[in-house]
């Protein structure tokens, strides 16, 4: 099973639902995948875009406060955001999308 994504700092259930509906279940997949891989996925199975949701993983995957990220670090954490919101978007594939072609009555069979 593994370690409780929850035991990551700042990450909790909410989070840890999050994560087991986009098919990350312990600390260990999550940290393999890395906080913008992680996010990618997040977004691809219906969580909507949120800047501090993003860097709060990246925070916590360096055992730093989820609050600690400021100036031209979190600059650069914000365009890395950007950038996975767009490609989530050009992938053109939602959560209910996913789904319907899963069960075999989307768009692609």
């Amino acid at each position: 099973m593994g370690t409780p994504i929850s035991s990551i700092r700042n990450l909790g259930p909410a989070m840890e639902q999050a994560c087991a509906r986009a098919g990350i279940h312990s600390a260990e997949e999550l940290r393999a995948l890395g906080a913008d891989e992680t996010y990618f996925r997040l977004l691809r199975t219906g969580s909507k875009p949120h800047f501090i949701g993003y860097y709060v993983i990246e925070m916590g995957l360096q055992g730093r406060p989820w609050n600690d990220c400021k100036g031209k670090e979190k600059d650069a954490l914000r365009a890395r955001f950007d950038a996975i919101v767009a490609r989530a978007a050009e992938s053109g594939e939602g959560a209910i999308e996913r789904i319907l072609n899963e069960i075999g009555t989307g768009l692609r069979r």
